[in-house]
């Protein structure tokens, strides 16, 4: 219990001693004084033990910003004492000494003593001999020791004490260390649980990572009580462990459960290659690995973009018209932070145009009828005729008619070779070269 019963038992020791020495015979009585004395004894111990358990008090743990109650009720349901007053008194981390800081009487009005905190409030009812306090908003300052103080009449004094501990939650928080990608280790990622009270307990959770990656935790206390602790992860920061999912986990008393923190391990690199890959007719997309993502720029090289012949979205260049404007050297770059690559692409568009086409069709048309008339010339009998003609005049060393039929004949052939090459009307035709650098 508190101070009073610390004088209970200084009052205690100093009647066995008494008692002792009369026993002893050290002080010389008679008889007749030895056996009050004795009962006088008895009774004290037995007053001392029932006091102890007439004020009802108990230990308060609270969250720091919580709200806290202080118990504090007198048991005298057989007594005629007046209760005329209650104080309280706190010792504490911000005022180390013991000190009266509220009373109450039968008005029930507490009055602050030594300076007002609206923070506490009386909560008890004087005619109950209930001192209850509820104390808000605590803080780490509050934390010590408060005494409960009932004042009766003619009885004296009867107090308990309560102590009061404040706990204090960490801030937690996760923090990517930026590795880039590389052979040797690094640190990943640090955990941290700052300020707690007590010491928060600070671990990884690595899963199928645990010989890739390993761990350590440091602790630092502060004056006011409180404790950080770090956990430090680290590992080679390799492709393969880029991506991969981790969890820093936060435990301690003060919590009612446990705080799970997940993380991604992050390893960081400039755009490895860039490729550039046509996805419609007129249409290229510019791909890239990087962490984090790239951004994609297109430009045609040493002229600027043809507008409107070209549109660009994002890592999409669109050829909107195929015409010789757009002819050239085009360059996708893609960057980020930690560095850029670039690919090429060389287009060239082939104009044609329909009044060609519409020639070519013609000079076919007319070369057809020609053919015709050829080939109904050769099966009629005067062909017969002149075929025996020519075949005796080729004997003379003169073949002119021949001659003239197997090149037509020729040319016929060539001709319809080309049919389906200039049978419709297309404005152009693109070539497509890609280069990466």
């Amino acid at each position: 219990m508190g101070s009073c019963s610390q004088e209970k038992e200084k009052q205690m020791v100093d009647l066995f001693a008494f008692s002792g020495a009369v026993i002893s015979g050290k002080i010389e009585m008679g008889r007749f004084f030895l056996a009050p004395c004795l009962v006088l004894l008895a009774v004290l111990l037995l007053g001392s033990g029932a006091d102890a358990q007439q004020v009802i008090g108990g230990s308060v743990t609270v969250v720091q910003g919580d709200t806290a109650v202080l118990p504090c009720k007198l048991r005298l349901t057989d007594t005629t004492e007046d209760l005329t007053q209650i104080t309280w008194q706190k010792r504490t981390r911000e005022k180390p000494s013991n000190d009266n800081f509220i009373t109450v009487g039968p008005s029930q009005e507490p009055r602050f003593v030594s300076g007002r905190d609206d923070r506490f409030k009386y909560i008890g009812n004087f005619n109950d001999k209930n001192g209850t306090l509820q104390l808000s908003n605590v803080a780490l300052k509050d934390e010590g020791s408060y005494t409960c103080i009932f004042t009766l009449f003619p009885g004296g004094t009867k107090k308990t004490e309560i102590p009061l501990k404040v706990t204090v939650p960490p801030f937690t928080n996760v923090k990517d260390n930026l590795p880039t990608l590389g052979t040797e280790e690094v640190l990943f990622a640090t955990c941290t649980a700052a300020g707690s009270r007590p010491p928060a307990e600070v671990r990884w959770l690595t899963g199928d990572l645990e010989k890739k990656v390993r761990t350590t935790t440091n602790s630092i206390q502060y004056d006011n009580g409180t404790t950080t602790t770090v956990s430090s992860l680290f590992g080679v920061p390799t492709s393969e462990i880029n991506g991969r999912q981790v969890q820093c986990v936060i435990s301690g008393d003060f919590l009612t459960k446990e705080i799970s923190l997940p993380f991604t391990i992050q390893v960081y690199f400039s755009p490895t290659e860039v490729n550039i890959r046509q996805i419609s007719e007129d249409t290229f997309e510019c791909l890239g690995a990087a962490n984090p993502e790239a951004k994609y720029d297109w430009n045609r090289s040493g002229q600027s973009l043809p507008q409107p012949g070209v549109k660009v979205e994002g890592a999409k260049l669109q050829l909107l018209s195929l015409t010789s404007d757009l002819n050239g050297l085009y360059q996708c770059e893609a960057s980020n932070t930690y560095g850029s690559k670039h690919s090429q692409l060389y287009v060239h568009v082939a104009s044609g145009t329909c009044s060609a086409a519409w020639t070519l069709f013609g000079l076919l048309f007319f070369l057809n009828v020609i053919g015709a008339a050829v080939w109904c010339y050769y099966k009629s009998g005067y062909s017969q005729k002149r075929r025996r003609l020519v075949l005796k005049d080729s004997k003379n060393g003169t073949n002119g008619e021949a001659e003239m039929l197997a090149a037509k004949t020729s040319q016929l052939a060539d001709v319809e070779s080309k049919n389906g090459q200039y049978s419709t009307c297309t404005e152009g035709t693109t070539s497509v070269s890609l280069q990466t650098g």
